[in-house]
């Protein structure tokens, strides 16, 4: 297989405490709002032996394409917290609003309203908090909304460094802890549920072990038990796209496809040579699984070849701009061939990324000319990326999951870990099949 792929960065950010997860809004119109959360491991005052304190911060960005002459991505609130190890918007409205589910250092599970003012800018509101245990973090959550399906209970599966599972429900804007079981021996890295039965929910720990457990008869024994990767288990994404297909990472440097009518092996195997921290399907593509692959960056693959065949998927795109662990990554829905939603005429963003400090000028050379590479000119100004022609447009895939678009332009964020880094970045992509049209 053969394709034309292209990643380019827009936009670089400093985000102060190490940056480890990333998420873009998935509830209509706020498809251009982007939070990002961080933890700090702060030493212990006076002498060895000192109790360690685990700190954290959580941004709100706005993305905009309708600003030539300025970065395209705005802060808009920032918020001291507790270290945070997982943050997760539900992908329908709560009451009406977005709400963004976040895994605190304090083993808290906590819930944040996103408003908007009557000027048209948006922040985060606290909503609901409850604790999942003491002296524990809070390491993982899932919506089990992944088939934008707000019909059902709103619930939320979350995963702890005692190795245990919690299952709570949704309730008039609350939290409620519905069950909590044991899963693991070790920490609990992981847990998701089966978007397409939520009845169903995984996780993986750092035994090795991933683990299925069937809601409706209770945690008292899994579901199966797969030892098959060879070291922790953490990440784990439910396809929202294609019923029974599991995509599951680990510290062993492998991604794992499965289908979950038959979890004693699984149908697709691909070395990413870095742990695989995060998984996350395409919110429109079935086939394309972004990788945050810790020592060895960000990666898209294309699933579709191994799933008839078995054999491991391809890597169709690489970001390689960032300089330490590849932790966070999402997909944004946002079309690249529409202006972002954007406020009034009279609002005024609280500061954009150049005033805070937080707009950077990198240069990477790149042996494959692959990347846009320089985001200032020589007297400092942004140079805004140029917009690309409506051919390029991926907007049937928001219509029909199973078509293959002839290209496909997307909007993606990553962060790293020691370097305190968010990217945004593109990827345009174009299938060998659609190179080839005839005339």
């Amino acid at each position: 297989m053969a394709w034309k792929s292209r990643t380019r960065s827009l936009q670089v950010f400093d985000t102060e405490l190490s940056a480890d997860t990333v998420e873009w809004c998935p509830v209509s119109p706020h498809h251009n709002i982007l939070a990002c959360g961080t933890y700090q491991l702060q030493k212990g005052a006076g002498e060895e032996g000192g109790t360690p304190s685990r700190t954290g911060r959580l941004y709100l960005f706005e993305f905009r394409r309708d600003v030539s002459m300025r970065p395209p991505l705005t802060e808009l609130q920032s918020k001291d917290t507790a270290a945070i190890l997982d943050l997760k918007w539900c992908h329908v409205p709560v009451s009406g609003k977005a709400v963004l589910g976040l895994a605190a250092a304090t083993g808290e599970l906590q819930l944040h309203s996103l408003l908007e003012s009557q000027e048209g800018s948006c922040c985060l509101q606290t909503l609901s908090s409850q604790t999942v245990g003491a002296e524990r973090l809070a390491l993982s959550l899932d919506w089990s909304t992944g088939r934008m399906d707000s019909s059902s209970d709103v619930r939320v599966v979350c995963s702890d460094s005692a190795g245990c599972i919690s299952v709570l429900s949704l309730e008039e804007g609350s939290l409620m802890t519905v069950s909590q079981w044991k899963a693991h021996d070790f920490e609990a890295w992981i847990s998701a549920f089966s978007y397409w039965d939520t009845q169903l929910a995984y996780s993986g720990g750092d035994d090795c072990k991933l683990k299925g457990w069937d809601l409706r008869v209770g945690p008292s024994s899994p579901t199966f038990i797969s030892k098959r990767h060879s070291m922790g288990v953490c990440s784990i994404h439910s396809n929202p796209h294609r019923e029974h297909i599991l995509a599951t990472g680990s510290y062993d440097e492998h991604v794992l496809l499965w289908d979950g009518r038959n979890m004693k092996q699984p149908f697709s195997e691909t070395s990413m040579g870095g742990g695989v921290w995060r998984l996350k399907w395409h919110p429109t593509h079935p086939h394309l699984l972004l990788a945050a692959c810790m020592h060895n960056d960000f990666h898209v693959l294309h699933c579709q070849p191994a799933t008839g065949s078995g054999s491991a998927c391809p890597v169709v795109a690489s970001y390689i701009l960032h300089n330490s662990l590849a932790y966070g990554a999402d997909w944004s829905r946002l079309s690249l061939e529409e202006p972002s939603p954007c406020p009034p005429p009279a609002a005024e963003p609280k500061k954009s990324v150049t005033e805070s400090g937080g707009h950077l000028r990198i240069q990477y050379e790149s042996p494959t000319a692959s990347f846009d590479t320089s985001l200032e000119d020589d007297a400092g100004r942004y140079i805004p990326e140029s917009t690309p022609s409506p051919a390029s447009s991926a907007a049937v895939l928001a219509h029909n999951p199973d078509a293959e678009a002839s290209s496909l332009s997307c909007l993606l964020a990553s962060c790293s870990f020691y370097d305190h880094m968010l990217h945004v970045w593109r990827w345009d992509w174009t299938p060998e099949e659609a190179q080839q049209e005839p005339e």
